[in-house]
């Protein structure tokens, strides 16, 4: 395998392309694009589902949302992965519905009558949380310095420790079989384990190639198990059509009401810092430089889409963070793979019949695939929290409240049921509640008290990559005494000041200059990437 001396930066983009921005062969686009696709797809169709039966849709206006819901997340993934003027984070980023929206748009549709008349109500106030996100975007994103990697941390993992349990819930059968023997079944448990451990033998085993599909080959082979032992249902394939065109405004133009739409706008701010999170989190796993630009461009994407989702019958979007830790599973870093998926996802929301083949893989099988995926997700956040000084008690508290308000919904749903409607819509959630408390509490302890931060060294992360970073991209490593810097160094009273540690008048306080010499505004350049300014960690 080849290796690279260190170098500049500049030096080394000339000569050969991040793997971000690397188009690779047809036929590994297409496998690769295909695999994301899978594991996006009970994400993506489970928010429609949900939605249409709590406002008492019929099948074929479910069906309608669902192909509506597939065509706009195909063109909100391209937006986002191959970027359009400054919208799009230019990453491997797939959007999808949010989670954090499914209870508010419930209570707003409800609220509003049920049926096609409570869906008006809804896309009336998403297209105006979308207009609003798309505007908010530029300020958002200079509030980068109010989170730092012990809040970005703690989202990732809230985020990962929150999708998990949706993840096991499939691999007991899936939310229609609760109340039911079939729920949590031998056998239903032998599919999702069986699956998990073939992704994880060929993982293990398998040649770089074969792991970059390890999850994609799971699928497949628990589908065709399955299906040999008689517990996969194609009979949708036939019924569903060969063509469903989703048209602007299908149930009639929106209506705008004052309450959903602060609703909405709310939810959206969530979303914001979720987007913050895996936009971070996938900067962390292809080790590609993220700043307030990268966040900008990507919440505008989701502002775009969001205001798509309403014209054309659709929902809120954001990252999904599963597709993040396919990333990192599968090590194939290029964002023309999710291009790829996103044609996919096309031609599924205008091919009803193909869309109802992947339909047909048993929620067990994706329950298995989906453990390792969101468990992934988690580890990301636990790897930037790993370069936090967890010993200061500052941290420590926000991590450890952060992370029992993201448990507190599930725990004690009666709590939530007290609550009024409008309010019960926007805090239902864990992944908003420990969001939520991550940020309040930084500022609380870190920025109202005017602690130091940390930086990141971007630079070192691209050109000191480990063996096999890239897997079967290839992968650039230093030599020789050049030991990569740590992206997140250790802080705080008890951080460790080795023989190698950076000293002199290119340090600050204590922490390593990314800049180093080479910058000419010294160490003190507010302009450098940087998790933030005078708010700690």
């Amino acid at each position: 395998m080849a290796r690279v001396s260190r170098q500049d930066p500049e030096q080394f983009s000339q000569q050969r392309a991040h793997p971000v921005d690397e188009v690779l062969p047809v036929g590994k686009l297409t496998l690769y694009g295909f695999q994301h696709v899978l594991a996006f797809y009970a994400g993506a169709v489970i928010v429609p589902i949900v939605l249409g039966n709590a406002l008492g849709l019929s099948r074929e206006e479910l069906v309608y949302l669902i192909n509506a819901d597939l065509l706009t997340c195909g063109v909100a993934s391209i937006i986002q992965a191959l970027g359009v003027w400054k919208i799009g984070a230019r990453l491997p980023l797939v959007q999808g519905v949010t989670f954090t929206a499914v209870s508010p748009m419930i209570a707003i549709g409800l609220g509003a009558g049920g049926g096609t008349a409570g869906l008006l109500v809804v896309y009336g106030a998403v297209i105006t949380a979308g207009i609003a996100t798309f505007l908010f975007a530029p300020f958002f994103s200079k509030l980068m310095k109010y989170f730092p990697p012990i809040v970005i941390g703690t989202i990732l993992t809230v985020i990962g420790l929150t999708l998990i349990p949706q993840g096991l819930q499939d691999a007991a059968g899936g939310a229609q079989l609760k109340g039911h023997a079939e729920y949590g079944s031998t056998k239903n448990l032998a599919y999702a384990l069986g699956t998990l451990l073939f992704i994880l033998i060929v993982v293990r085993l398998g040649k770089p190639y074969l792991r970059s599909l390890a999850v994609l080959l799971g699928l497949v082979a628990g589908t065709g198990v399955a299906w040999l032992l008689g517990d996969v249902d194609f009979s949708g394939v036939q019924s569903a059509d060969w063509v469903g065109v989703s048209t602007p405004f299908h149930y009639g133009m929106p209506k705008f009401e004052v309450f959903p739409i602060i609703a909405m706008i709310i939810v959206m701010l969530i979303t914001m810092v979720e987007t913050t999170g895996d936009v971070y989190a996938i900067g962390e796993v292809t080790r590609k430089k993220v700043d307030n630009t990268t966040v900008a461009n990507a919440v505008r994407a989701d502002g775009v889409a969001t205001i798509l989702g309403g014209i054309f019958n659709s929902f809120p979007y954001g990252a999904f963070a599963q597709n993040i830790g396919l990333v990192r599973m599968s090590k194939v870093m290029s964002r023309f793979v999710v291009v790829a998926a996103s044609g996919f996802m096309i031609v599924m929301g205008l091919l009803p019949k193909a869309g109802s083949v992947v339909a047909a893989i048993p929620h067990p099988v994706l329950g298995g695939a989906a453990i390792a995926m969101f468990g992934m997700v988690a580890a990301v956040g636990i790897q930037i929290l790993g370069k936090v000084d967890l010993r200061e008690e500052h941290n420590a508290l926000i991590l450890a409240v952060s992370l029992a308000a993201a448990l507190l919904p599930n725990a004690v749903a009666p709590f939530f049921e007290r609550m009024p409607e409008d309010v019960r819509a926007v805090l239902n959630s864990g992944i908003t509640l420990g969001s939520l408390a991550a940020v309040v509490l930084n500022l609380f302890f870190n920025v109202f008290t005017r602690r130091s931060t940390m930086e990141i060294d971007w630079d070192g992360m691209e050109d000191d990559e480990p063996e096999e970073a890239h897997g079967p991209l290839g992968a650039h490593e230093p030599v020789g005494a050049h030991a990569p810097a740590a992206p997140f160094p250790p802080q705080g009273p008890h951080a460790h000041q080795g023989p190698h540690t950076p000293q002199g008048p290119h340090t600050q306080q204590g922490f390593y200059d990314p800049q180093g010499s080479h910058n000419p505004q010294g160490p003190h350049n507010p302009q450098g990437p940087h998790w933030g300014g005078a708010p700690g960690n």
